[in-house]
């Protein structure tokens, strides 16, 4: 039998990495899109992945997105590309809207004329975010609750959430969505709240900083591992129907707690004069309240986190620990656990 071949975009991403390792291990043939050769990330995509296929495209363009799919010819479309980080969408809403909810419909319209040429199914798998949520109407959040975005960002990823319903109900495409909670890894960009945290921990412990400015520490979060969230993006194109599955881990946990995690890991017990509360981080609309419910994706993929939160920040630390040349709170030499990297 010949290889499955798989498209990815945003494979520089965390997400991104983590699907790659998993696909190739599972003997596919793997092709990450990038836009332009002077990608910033490009060269630890090829020290960690080599064995990665890369095309060039842009989510603005339609047309070199259809010739990336005639070079890839893919099975499976992985679309994880998107300017995801919620605070910049504020800044240049314009943009992030036109890359993470436009770039949703471009790759659709793309598999689809590809599909109509090559007269080969391709499954697609839009990566959806509990961003969408925002001003939460119930508790768990789950795949029918009504949607109610608080930031651009979250806003163009319902316009993306929904045009992969649409294109999956008027061309029977087999395309799904992910509605995936926070997913966190030491793979994530610094700019991120939880490795701005896991870093500044490592920098604090080895002396190379004293401390570190946050926003609001009381926003809670159902935070997971990356590794494991990927996973469930691979099961949902496995399956015979496609649909809509959100990915969590039904717990939620303040930036407080996760500051007490990361902390305690270098045998700090009390962080207060470590932390600088910012407002200039704080959001125009806040998310107070993200948590999950995975029931369905317990059921229909089988699917289960299998990283705890308290493991999932050990480890975030442990790895910019080791990056920094640090050690643990016992002494031992720090490790990146899990990293990958």
């Amino acid at each position: 039998m010949t290889a499955k071949r798989a498209l990815i975009t945003g494979i520089t991403g965390q997400d991104g990495l983590y699907l790659s390792e998993l696909l190739l291990s599972k003997g596919y043939e793997v092709w990450g899109l990038i836009r332009g050769q002077n990608n910033p990330k490009m060269e630890l995509l090829r020290e960690i992945l080599p064995d990665v296929r890369i095309v060039t495209g842009d989510l603005l363009d339609l047309s070199s997105l259809m010739k990336s799919m005639t070079l890839a010819r893919p099975d499976e479309v992985y679309n994880l590309g998107a300017i995801s980080f919620v605070a910049y969408s504020w800044e240049n809403a314009r943009l992030t809207t036109d890359v993470t909810g436009g770039g949703v419909l471009n790759m659709l319209e793309a598999v689809r004329l590809y599909q109509d040429i090559a007269d080969h199914e391709v499954k697609f798998y839009q990566a959806s975010s509990s961003e969408m949520f925002g001003r939460v109407q119930e508790v768990p959040q789950s795949e029918t609750t009504l949607l109610w975005p608080r930031s651009p960002y979250g806003v163009a990823k319902v316009y993306g959430h929904y045009m992969t319903i649409n294109y999956r109900e008027s061309y029977g495409m087999h395309a799904s969505s992910g509605i995936l909670f926070n997913h966190e890894s030491p793979r994530r960009g610094v700019e991120f709240v939880t490795r701005k945290i896991s870093q500044a921990v490592a920098r604090i412990a080895t002396g190379k900083q004293t401390t570190v400015s946050l926003g609001n520490l009381d926003a809670k979060r159902d935070w997971g591992f990356a590794g494991d969230y990927v996973e469930a993006m691979y099961l949902m194109l496995q399956q015979e129907t496609a649909d809509d599955y959100v990915i969590s881990t039904g717990e939620t946990h303040s930036i407080r707690e996760f500051l007490d995690i990361a902390f305690g890991t270098v045998g700090i017990d009390d962080w207060s004069g470590h932390v600088h509360v910012d407002p200039r981080f704080f959001r125009p609309a806040e998310v107070d309240l993200l948590i999950g419910s995975s029931a369905k994706a317990h059921e229909k993929l089988g699917w289960r986190p299998k990283v705890s939160f308290e493991d999932l920040v050990t480890m975030m630390v442990e790895s910019d620990l080791a990056a920094e040349g640090g050690t643990g709170a016992g002494g031992a030499p720090a490790s990146a656990i899990r990293a990958g990297a």
